[in-house]
């Protein structure tokens, strides 16, 4: 699945979705984020049953101010809509096979179990 661009309105039903969902938080004048582009594009073709999104932080300066994007590019990840990962910079593939794979592996009843203790 390609890249899919995400907007303030998508955003929430996006990250609520099953599965597993990464989004790079970018901008067209950042360098870091042109080099990490063709790498986060890529990594989509393979790995057709993750959403790769995009958001375009000049377009949607809403969206990243509320989620506190200073640095660009962020990578966050979502897994059944909760956040597992949010890093700013850029990843090299390898890194972000990493990443994937340590998305994939995770214990989800695990994860809810320890967001449940930490609301409490």
């Amino acid at each position: 699945m390609a890249t899919q661009d995400v907007t303030l309105e998508t955003f929430q039903p996006t990250i609520e979705a099953d599965g597993i969902v990464l989004l790079d938080f970018w901008a067209s004048w950042c360098g870091p984020c042109r080099m990490f582009g063709p790498v986060f594009e890529k990594a989509s073709e393979s790995h057709t049953d993750i959403f790769f999104g995009k958001i375009d932080t000049e377009a949607e300066q809403q969206l990243a101010g509320s989620l506190g994007i200073q640095s660009i590019p962020t990578l966050m990840a979502f897994r059944d809509g909760i956040l597992v990962f949010n890093q700013p910079g850029a990843l090299p593939a390898a890194q972000l096979e990493e990443l994937i794979g340590a998305v994939e592996a995770l214990d989800m009843d695990d994860v809810r179990a320890k967001v449940a203790a930490a609301q409490q």
